[in-house]
């Protein structure tokens, strides 16, 4: 395989952004471990109330994903300044988001772990940590937008610094607020919450001085621009609805399999879900590159180059698609046992990892032009699509019977029905706009 300019972009952009991603779910593994030793309420409180903050901050994605098209774009079009303007205005936006997040967070705290129906003693402890990790919304959200100004800078390294930062950072913090070292005393899981927040402000400063001193430099204004900010909300609403359509799908997905099998199949589903998940952040590094480049392409007004760009992620999202799927079957005999000493669940997994092993060329074609369409802002289109793809596959995971009957659902009609969806778009010309806006 020869390895091109665009190839070697690809990758400058994508190797760094699949790390900063692998280190992502490290912070709640690394307070599982240390939570884990204080004993089973503790840990299975850590994950009620884990579950209910991930899902919050997942849902504000956006905040990433349109402030790296929006500055590419500006990028693109040789207003650096400008690009950056518009990251400011991406970081207040996160601001003012976190701010009503946190509020109605720590006053729902103990209402929204209610809804699973925990034990009480379960039920209180994961409250208390929720209202404490909603504290950190703000400096979480900022992360994201902060990020997605880098990425849109074609920057993902010092992204990549910071999450690496922060995982080391939220190690020590929690280590000496669960269990207390010296003066500090032992908080126990509160103390988890606390580590993790404080380790997120630092990387959201540390991302903020970065993005404020190129501001500066380039005379970009860091006070909030109110009708920018305005319309980076209104930029972000429609990818919005398209995460939501996506996280209905994966809910429909567990009701199915909740519904047609047994407690095995649930956790057989939820092992083949995890390793899917992982496969998925290989893909989802080249929808970053995808989204950098192509908000840069369009920006500069060349739609050949954006043209050129499409089919080249394209194929490394097939060729990516290929080699996890290769892996991924061989693998599927084994990999169960890595996870669990049941035999039922070893046996159940097994077939369900060669379905998702199948369709992994489609995922990536899938994640690329997602990665494409948003950076080309096409957040409208995406939206509509996400909610027909999803009308159109509940049905079928909804009719399956057993695990491997929904996973099959799940890899055709889902994966499928979003393949032909983008691929269909990125066919015309609609999504080409050219221009800094």
């Amino acid at each position: 395989m020869r390895i091109n300019a665009t190839d070697r972009e690809i990758l400058a952009l994508a190797v760094p952004a699949f790390l900063a991603l692998v280190s992502e779910p490290l912070f709640l593994l690394a307070d599982a471990s240390i939570i884990g030793h204080l004993g089973t309420t503790e840990l299975a409180a850590l994950g009620v109330a884990g579950a209910v903050i991930t899902t919050a901050i997942g849902l504000c994605i956006f905040l990433a994903y349109g402030t790296t098209a929006s500055v590419a774009r500006r990028l693109g079009a040789g207003d650096l300044r400008g690009a950056l303007t518009q990251g400011i205005d991406g970081i207040w936006l996160a601001v003012l988001i976190g701010t009503v997040v946190t509020a109605v967070g720590v006053a729902a705290a103990t209402d929204l772990v209610g809804l699973f129906g925990a034990d009480r003693g379960i039920t209180e402890d994961a409250a208390s940590y929720l209202r404490v990790a909603f504290v950190g919304t703000v400096p979480l959200l900022v992360v994201l937008a902060a990020t997605g100004v880098l990425r849109g800078l074609q920057d993902t390294r010092t992204p990549l610094i910071a999450a690496a930062a922060g995982n080391l950072l939220n190690i020590a913090f929690n280590l000496a607020l669960v269990r207390g070292i010296g003066p500090v005393p032992a908080l126990g899981l509160v103390g988890s919450a606390w580590g993790t927040v404080l380790a997120q402000t630092l990387m959201a400063v540390g991302l903020t001085v970065v993005v404020v001193r190129g501001a500066r430099r380039h005379q970009a204004t860091l006070r909030p621009d109110l009708a920018g900010v305005a319309a980076a909300g209104r930029a972000a609403v429609p990818l919005l609805i398209r995460t939501l359509t996506l996280r209905a799908s994966l809910l429909v997905t567990t009701y199915a399999v909740v519904q047609a099998g047994d407690d095995t199949s649930l956790a057989a589903h939820n092992l083949a879900f995890a390793i899917w998940s992982f496969l998925a952040f290989v893909l989802d590094s080249l929808a970053i590159a995808a989204q950098a480049l192509t908000g840069r392409a369009l920006g500069a007004g060349d739609l050949d180059s954006t043209r050129r760009l499409t089919r080249r992620m394209v194929w490394w999202g097939v060729w990516s698609g290929v080699v996890t799927g290769i892996g991924l079957a061989l693998l599927s005999p084994v990999a169960g046992h890595l996870f669990s000493s049941d035999t039922a669940v070893v046996d159940q997994l097994a077939p369900v990892l060669l379905v998702a092993a199948l369709v992994q060329p489609i995922a990536g074609v899938v994640f690329v032009l997602d990665g494409v369409l948003i950076g080309a802002g096409d957040g409208t289109y995406l939206a509509w699509a996400g909610g027909l793809v999803f009308l159109l596959y509940a049905p079928f995971a909804l009719l399956a019977t057993g695990l491997v009957a929904v996973w099959a659902a799940f890899c055709v009609a889902f994966m499928g029905g979003r393949c032909v969806t983008l691929v269909w778009r990125a066919r015309g010309d609609a999504w080409t706009r050219l221009g800094a806006t």
